[in-house]
């Protein structure tokens, strides 16, 4: 199966390190607004979700909203959350860490594309 979300090693050992701060946590990919389109991470319930939020998957067991809007410029790739040296974006938990998660992506082959496709 294809995911439509992964995690590089370096950002997965930054999301068990969150979480033995924060405990549960969730990611929302920015659609560009206030800290361009970083991966926010936010503490379980801290952001509320709407009707047009779609879980992408789950990275290191936790799972990866995006609007509907914005998966539509992003339906073709899948993502990779990769962490970096430097703070995060504002509103995000990683933003009082050493390092930093971003987005990085792929274009799916054409037989991947028709597997992710069934899943919306």
């Amino acid at each position: 199966m294809v995911e439509r979300v992964v995690a590089t090693d370096a950002a997965l050992t930054l999301i068990e390190s969150i979480k033995k701060t924060h405990g549960s946590i969730m990611f929302y990919q920015s659609g560009g607004c206030c800290d361009g389109s970083a991966p926010m991470c936010y503490k379980e319930g801290d952001f509320m979700l709407g009707s047009s939020d779609i879980l992408l998957g789950l990275i290191g067991n936790t799972p990866f909203y995006m609007h509907k809007s914005q998966y539509e410029y992003w339906k073709h790739t899948q993502l990779i959350i990769n962490a970096i040296d430097g703070r995060g974006a504002t509103f995000s938990l990683d933003s009082i860490e050493d390092q930093h998660f971003i987005t990085e992506s792929r274009v799916y082959t054409d037989e991947e594309y028709e597997e992710v496709k069934k899943l919306l």
